[in-house]
């Protein structure tokens, strides 16, 4: 059962209280766990029972997605909000210096909060902000085009659709490689969380300008991406590798951009690796 916390983060008006849903289980080393823009907690369920075989695994919904409510203004949804916020839910939960993995925009906050050395180890999956500027229009440009799609579609309908594997194909073929391997509930749960986002159009807009291109000399840093990843094409996993020369890149063969449901197996034992043997 998933549970909210609630915790103070600085703004430029003083204090603002912003609360967090997480689901928490097993033990060990601490490992925060990073979803996507327009995702949720659960798209880690495929593989939060064998990570927490090994680790406290922590799964959150980021700020203004899933079940945890917007940022109160004046907090952005920027990079240099939104990485304290972690670092303040994490020390509002009593950890301190977690292993992370995140997914796209959990990548990209993963490799920041590495480079900010608030972590023990990054793994980063299909992460943002390795785009040329064509490749960060198309991919915005199919974001909000599956964000649409959602939002178009009467929850009825989804359901329908979600108790299929053609069904699911339609709903979430853009992120995952193997769409009929998804549950007809986390198909449902998925698109209406794309289309429930508050915070989805103001983090797109502060997504504009992001470049990642400083080394995270700190830490242990894996990157990971899916041979079939559509929408953040895998050539900028060797553009990732450029900018972070320490890290291991790792191919994800047969995966989308959301790899945890298509090939649990072997996204959880990329992590369990890239979160052993590092410092804390």
């Amino acid at each position: 059962m998933s549970a909210q916390i609630s915790f103070p983060v600085e703004s430029t008006a003083g204090p603002r209280t912003v609360t967090e849903t997480y689901e928490r289980r097993g033990a060990g080393e601490p490992l925060l766990l990073l979803h996507g823009i327009g995702h949720l907690w659960q798209a880690w369920e495929p593989v939060i029972d064998i990570l927490a075989t090994e680790r406290d695994v922590i799964a959150v919904d980021l700020p203004g997605f899933g079940s945890s409510p917007a940022l109160p203004p004046p907090l952005a949804y920027d990079l240099r909000t939104v990485v304290p916020v972690l670092d303040a839910f994490c020390g509002a939960l009593g950890i301190e210096r977690p292993h992370v993995a995140g997914n796209s925009l959990g990548g990209l906050l993963a490799l920041e909060l590495g480079r900010e050395k608030l972590v023990r180890s990054v793994t980063a999956i299909s992460p943002a902000g390795f785009w040329s500027q064509a490749e960060r229009r198309y991919a915005f440009t199919t974001l909000r085009a599956m964000r649409g799609a959602a939002r178009a579609m009467p929850v009825p309908l989804v359901e329908r659709l979600s108790r299929s594997a053609a069904g699911r194909t339609v709903l979430t073929s853009s992120i995952y490689a193997r769409p009929g391997r998804l549950s007809p509930e986390a198909a449902v749960a998925e698109t209406l969380s794309l289309s429930r986002a508050t915070g989805f159009e103001e983090t797109l807009a502060a997504g504009r300008n992001v470049l990642f291109t400083e080394d995270v000399p700190a830490v242990p840093v894996t990157v990971a991406w899916g041979t079939r990843d559509r929408l953040l094409l895998r050539r900028q996993g060797i553009r990732a590798k450029r900018a972070i020369p320490g890290a291991r890149l790792i191919r994800l063969p047969g995966c989308g951009h959301v790899p945890m449901n298509d090939d649990p197996a072997l996204v959880s034992r990329v992590i369990l690796d890239g979160s052993a043997g590092s410092a804390v």
